[in-house]
C-alpha cells in the first residue's frame, strides 16, 4: 500500500513541477507571477486531445504540438500583455492584473470553442499494466513520469550548460547589466516566457494523459498548485520546484490513501501557510536569497 502511493503520488508530483517550473521560469527572470500560466496548461490539453482525436497523432506528437502551441501564446503572451507594461517601467502590479486579464480571456474562449463539458483523453496506453510485487504502475503513468523527467533533465541541462541558459540567468540577475554585457534581453525574455509557456502546455497534456479528463476550468486549480509549488520550493528557485511539485503529489495522495479525499486540495495550502511561518524563503532557498534560475 505504501508504495503503491508513493509511486501514485510520484507521478502526480511530476506534473506539478513540470507546471511549477514554468512559474519558476517568469519570475526568476521578470520577477512577476504569470496568472495565464494556468489556462496555458488548460489550453495545452486541449491542443493536445484535437491532436490525438482529429488528427489521430500519437501521444508524444501531441506533446510536441501542445509544447509548440504553449510557447506560440507564450510569444502573444509576452507581447501583448507584458512588453508594453515593462517597457513603460510600470509597478509590478500591472503586469499581474494584465496575465490575470488573460486568463480570464482564454478560459472564456475556451469555454466558447470546447463547450463546458468535461471531455475524455483518449490513450492507447489504457489498460496497460506492469506488477512489480511490491506496487502497480500503469504504462500512462510510466509515461508521464518518464516525460515530466526528462522534461525536467533538459531544461537543467539548457540552463546550466547552454548560450541561451546563461543568457537567461544573466538576464534573471540583473536585467541592465546583462543588457550593457551585450545580451539582447528582450529576446531573452521572450524565449523565457515561450519555454514556460511550452512547458505549461506539456504539464496540461500529461495530467489529461493522467486522469482521462479535460474541462476549460482545469487550469485555475492546477494553477494554484503550481504557485504552491513556487512558493514551497523557494521563488524563482527552479530546482526546488521540481523538489517541491513531487513533495506535494506525494503528501496529496497520501492524504487521500490515509485521510479523506475532501482535504485533497487543502494538502498543498495548509503546507504552504505552515511553511510561511516557518520559513518563508521556501524550503531550497537560503534566508534573504533571491533563488534566480
Amino acid at each position: 500500500m505504501f508504495f503503491q502511493q508513493l509511486v501514485n503520488g510520484l507521478t502526480l508530483g511530476s506534473s506539478y513541477a513540470v507546471i511549477a517550473i514554468g512559474y519558476t521560469l517568469i519570475f526568476g527572470v521578470l520577477n512577476i507571477i504569470n496568472m495565464a500560466h494556468g489556462e496555458i496548461f488548460m489550453l495545452g490539453a486541449f491542443i493536445g486531445l484535437l491532436l490525438v482525436t482529429k488528427f489521430q497523432f500519437g501521444i508524444f506528437t501531441a506533446l510536441l504540438g501542445a509544447m509548440v502551441g504553449g510557447a506560440i501564446l507564450g510569444y502573444l503572451l509576452e507581447r501583448t500583455a507584458l512588453r508594453p507594461l515593462r517597457q513603460k517601467k510600470v509597478s509590478h502590479l500591472a503586469p499581474l492584473i494584465s496575465t490575470i486579464g488573460v486568463a480570464i480571456f482564454l478560459e472564456s474562449v475556451a469555454l466558447n470553442l470546447f463547450g463546458p463539458q468535461t471531455r475524455a483523453f483518449p490513450s492507447e496506453f489504457s489498460g496497460h499494466l506492469l506488477d512489480f510485487s511490491f506496487f502497480k504502475i500503469s504504462m500512462i503513468q510510466v509515461i508521464s513520469l518518464g516525460t515530466a523527467v526528462f522534461l525536467m533533465l533538459v531544461l537543467q541541462l539548457l540552463i546550466e550548460k547552454t548560450k541561451v541558459g546563461k543568457s537567461i540567468r544573466a538576464t534573471a540577475e540583473n536585467v541592465e547589466t546583462a543588457g550593457l554585457l551585450g545580451i539582447n534581453t528582450n529576446k531573452v525574455i521572450v524565449w523565457t516566457v515561450m519555454l514556460a509557456s511550452a512547458l505549461g502546455a506539456a504539464a496540461g497534456v500529461l495530467v489529461a494523459l493522467s486522469f482521462d479528463a479535460i474541462e476549460p476550468t482545469m487550469g485555475v486549480m492546477m494553477g494554484f498548485k503550481g504557485l504552491a509549488v513556487l512558493i514551497l520550493g523557494g521563488l524563482g528557485n527552479i530546482k526546488g520546484a521540481m523538489a517541491g511539485g513531487f513533495i506535494l503529489g506525494v503528501a496529496e495522495v497520501f492524504s487521500v490513501a490515509y485521510g479523506a479525499s475532501s482535504y485533497r486540495d487543502a494538502v498543498g495550502f495548509g503546507m504552504i501557510i505552515i511553511l510561511l511561518f516557518w520559513r518563508p524563503q521556501g524550503l531550497f532557498s537560503k534566508a534573504g536569497e533571491g533563488g534566480r534560475p
